[in-house]
């Protein structure tokens, strides 16, 4: 090879394989250092990708473990609450069986009731104060709730409901009704289409609504439209919608002008005249002229004039001319109901749950009963109230002890995901491990091995640096 001073191949052939071997030894001490085989996506691209993953899925896991807990402390505070239920009800009947006894005065038996009376209130105090985080449980309206028990959307355990423990609802016979009703006003801010779970009710959402098929206008957020959507989840809520007439009222005016209006898409016209009532008259008259076209009949009082849709469609008024008609451009909507016979009432929620958009507030709405018994009704004053009272008590803790038996089996359940979930996290922990961690036995031998590759080399780069100097012996001779 030739011998030059400007450019020296074993000193970059030497700088090179340092500068390698100085990488290698950072590397190892980071990796060392940090307990990390992958430190930074460079390390290794596609390992930080699946470690991420695997993060997401064990941090969302020990959440959902915790999740599962709350949730049986949610069952356990209930169940505690019934249990005191449980035993106020066995008070009461053991006072029923001394009350039924004909050794009793009549001022002993007031004395036994007024007992009763007390612990009644007891029982309807519990059920109607017991709470878990501000949420009233053992008062009916606890009902469709999901605990998020996995890592990932969906992953839930649903508790369908937890029967009320109101003495409203113990014990009763099998005649005794609920009903409950919410009215929902057809104001004309409610004139918006309900959207997927923008409503829910007894906490169950509601679908979007949809044409109703008869409305010329605005037919997705009629008083049908959203009855269908409501009527749809009925048999979850146990709640139906039903539609009243749609009506809109106007005053004709005494002109001689021609008026015109379209009712639902048709088209209506006439010439005034200098009565009003009259001129009502003729508007009415043109109106049920095709009311089988628009589903909208009219009806007279003086100059007044009434629009009817009787099956709840809009009403819609459009291309309205100066005249005496009365008519504005507007379209109106019908009323609703919300009706319920359970005793669990009626419960709305959701963002749309408001008077401007729904035309109802978010609330609960308490069931009225008709009593023909129950705890709440109980008399022990005379022989034969508290004898029926035996048993009306025997039907109250056979309730109260299925709830129990549902609450304990769904702790059971939740204890059982638990160690599921524990389990899952712990195997998912070590594959996350193999992927991130950093094997010491491999490392250690390859921070031996670049520390001893770096002194070499730098002893060969002072080599390489003193070899140009050999051209001073030429220079010399």
């Amino acid at each position: 090879m030739s011998l030059g001073i400007n450019t020296n191949a074993s000193a970059l052939s030497a700088q090179r394989n340092l500068n390698s071997s100085s990488s290698t030894l950072q590397t190892s001490i980071q990796r060392l250092s940090s307990g990390l085989r992958i430190n930074s996506a460079k390390d290794d691209a596609a390992g930080l990708a699946i470690s991420n993953r695997f993060s997401s899925q064990i941090r969302g896991l020990n959440q959902a473990s915790r999740n599962a807990n709350d949730a049986i402390s949610l069952s356990q505070t209930a169940e505690g609450a019934l249990g005191s239920i449980s035993e106020n009800l066995q008070r009461i009947r053991e006072l029923a069986v001394q009350a039924a006894n004909a050794t009793n005065s009549a001022s002993d038996r007031a004395a036994l009731n007024a007992e009763a009376s007390q612990l009644v209130s007891e029982i309807d105090r519990v059920a109607t104060t017991t709470q878990f985080n501000g949420v009233n449980l053992l008062d009916g309206t606890f009902s469709g709730q999901n605990f998020q028990v996995g890592a990932n959307s969906g992953q839930t355990i649903t508790l369908s409901t937890i029967a009320s423990a109101r003495t409203t609802s113990l014990g009763v016979g099998s005649a005794t009704t609920y009903s409950s009703s919410v009215s929902v006003a057809a104001t004309p801010g409610s004139a918006a289409a309900l959207t997927a779970g923008g409503i829910s009710i007894n906490g169950f959402d509601v679908g979007a609504t949809s044409s109703d098929g008869v409305s010329t206008a605005g037919s997705s957020y009629s008083a049908i439209a959203k009855a269908n959507a409501i009527n749809a989840v009925s048999a979850n809520t146990g709640v139906t919608a039903s539609v009243s007439a749609t009506t809109l009222t106007n005053t004709a005016t005494s002109t001689t002008g021609a008026w015109a209006f379209s009712v639902n898409g048709v088209a209506i016209s006439g010439t005034g005249v200098a009565t009003a009532a009259l001129n009502a008259s003729d508007i009415a008259a043109k109106v049920n002229a095709v009311s089988s076209q628009t589903g909208v009949t009219a009806t007279i009082n003086g100059a007044a004039y009434t629009l009817t849709a009787a099956d709840g469609r809009n009403i819609d008024i459009s291309a309205v001319t100066a005249g005496g008609s009365g008519a504005s451009a507007a379209t109106t909507i019908a009323a609703l109901t919300l009706n319920s016979t359970s005793s669990s009432g009626i419960v709305l929620a959701g963002a749309q749950a408001t008077a401007a958009i729904f035309g109802a507030a978010a609330g609960v709405t308490a069931a009225t009963t008709s009593l023909t018994g129950g705890v709440s009704s109980l008399n022990l004053s005379t022989a034969s109230g508290a004898s029926s009272a035996i048993a009306t008590i025997d039907s109250a803790l056979n309730q109260i002890n299925s709830s129990r038996a549902s609450l304990g089996a769904l702790q059971n359940r939740f204890s059982s995901t638990i160690s599921n979930l524990a389990t899952t996290s712990q195997n998912l922990t070590e594959s996350r491990g193999r992927i991130l961690d950093a094997d010491f036995a491999t490392e250690t031998a390859n921070l031996s091995k670049a520390q001893i590759l770096q002194q070499a080399g730098t002893a060969m780069l002072a080599q390489a640096n003193q070899l140009p100097q050999g051209v001073l012996a030429l220079l010399r001779g």
